[in-house]
């Protein structure tokens, strides 16, 4: 009997992951992620020029009406000298959870290289000191992160891949995710972004978030109507502190900055696919990528060039973006939205190299095509990537949420411009595929909800 006893408690676990787990911890009505008089969901995103200044943007009730931040130099005592207070900026947002008031605060006039301790104010109380260092020259190394969508069960699941990301890279000090970042699916969403900011932490307020909107940062009105149409959601503008160079039909979903020797240009695909602003972009890019004097690029966007997933095409981006970033020879375009991973190249060329992945527990399945065009490719598998960049390599490594090596390769540069991808073999663990027939909701297109 005892050992039967035992035998039951261990098939627990097993038997609890079958089924369907909630997009939130929180129960129905919960009013958990209610705005208060203290600060909270704080975020700081870079500047055009990450090392001179970059923004934070942050969330109180409707108690705190234009709060401060404060910013000094980081010392190792706790009298923290020389202050320099900063005025934000407020918006208003009616959500589920009630009124809540967003503030921005932009900092310029910093010194490169630069280990920074700032703070932001509510009503009556002020967050936690934040440490962060300002970006330095372009000939220094850069270390960044990259997510592709978390999206569903962030604190039940996601939180643990930002963690391990933050384990594998603590020198990172850029965070790129790559859009749908929570559910949605309305423009009632705010305990999904609460429980987005519970599982990025730290990683929010000490390194600079610069995410891609997805798909589920709008929403759908007038659904299944003749009406219907894609509308931004509110709560993106006020979230973060983006910089307000992005192209003119989507001025608040896309722009550009450099970092360290890199350009990294932040594209609004679902507005390019439904909207109609795929010309627009694609001219802004243009621009953007002509101008460029960073020996690296990077574009970040939400759909992919190259659909791993099937029955997925974006053939607006490939017509009207993919000529851009071909014509710049970009390096590394970053994509999420298909669940999946993969990665693939131009022919023999070294660059561009187009990734797909995704961080959070939503997975599909890959198509017969992505297996025949793209190498590795994954299923079933929460991954981060992990870029270190210098003037002569970048080094890109994609790792499992248990921190294996999945994916690895090198682009190096030569004197006359030149560049050659080499490819890391040693210690990748074999490609991944799923090995269930359907998910918990009995769904066969899916490998897990």
């Amino acid at each position: 009997m005892r050992l039967l006893a035992i035998g039951l408690l261990l098939a627990l676990p097993s038997m609890a992951m079958a089924a369907a787990e909630p997009n939130t911890q929180v129960p129905s009505g919960s009013r958990y992620y209610a705005a208060t008089a203290v600060p909270d969901r704080i975020v700081a995103s870079p500047s055009v020029d990450p090392s001179h200044g970059f923004a934070v943007a942050w969330r109180t009730n409707g108690s705190v009406q234009s709060p401060l931040l404060e910013i000094a130099r980081a010392d190792d005592t706790p009298a923290i000298e020389g202050i320099v207070q900063v005025r934000a900026k407020t918006q208003v947002l009616q959500t589920e959870n009630g009124l809540s008031h967003h503030h921005r605060a932009d900092i310029d006039g910093l010194q490169p290289d630069t280990l920074y301790v700032y703070r932001v104010q509510g009503n009556g109380s002020w967050s936690a000191w934040n440490q962060l260092r300002t970006l330095a020259a372009a000939d220094q190394p850069l270390t960044l992160l990259y997510f592709g969508d978390t999206q569903n069960k962030n604190v039940s699941h996601v939180s643990r891949v930002v963690r391990a990301a933050q384990k594998a890279a603590p020198d990172a000090r850029i965070s790129l995710f790559a859009g749908d970042l929570v559910s949605g699916g309305d423009d009632m969403d705010d305990s999904e972004w609460g429980e987005w900011f519970a599982a990025a932490n730290w990683l929010a307020q000490e390194t600079l978030v610069a995410p891609a909107i997805g798909n589920h940062e709008y929403f759908e009105e007038f659904e299944d109507t003749p009406q219907e149409r894609r509308v931004l959601g509110r709560h993106w503008p006020m979230t973060f502190a983006l910089p307000g160079n992005g192209a003119g039909a989507a001025a608040g979903t896309s722009y550009w900055f450099d970092a360290q020797g890199v350009r990294v240009a932040v594209v609004d695909g679902t507005s390019a696919l439904d909207l109609g602003t795929a010309k627009a972009q694609a001219q802004w890019l243009d621009k953007v990528l002509a101008g460029n004097r960073q020996p690296w690029t990077i574009v970040l966007l939400h759909q992919p060039f190259y659909s791993p997933r099937e029955g997925r095409e974006n053939a607006a981006l490939r017509k009207v973006l993919l000529p851009v970033v071909r014509r710049h020879r970009v390096d590394l375009v970053l994509q999420g939205h298909d669940h999946t991973y993969g990665r693939r190249g131009e022919g023999q060329a070294a660059t561009p190299q187009y990734v797909v992945t995704v961080a959070g527990p939503k997975q599909y399945r890959l198509s017969g095509q992505a297996r025949r065009t793209m190498d590795p490719v994954g299923e079933d598998t929460q991954l981060f990537q992990v870029l270190r960049i210098d003037p002569q390599r970048l080094r890109y490594e994609a790792r499992t949420v248990t921190g294996r090596l999945y994916d690895a390769f090198e682009l190096r540069r030569d004197d006359n411009g030149g560049k050659q991808r080499v490819e890391q073999q040693e210690g990748r663990i074999a490609p991944r595929d799923c090995a269930r027939a359907q998910t918990a909701k009995g769904r066969t297109d899916r490998c897990w909800e």
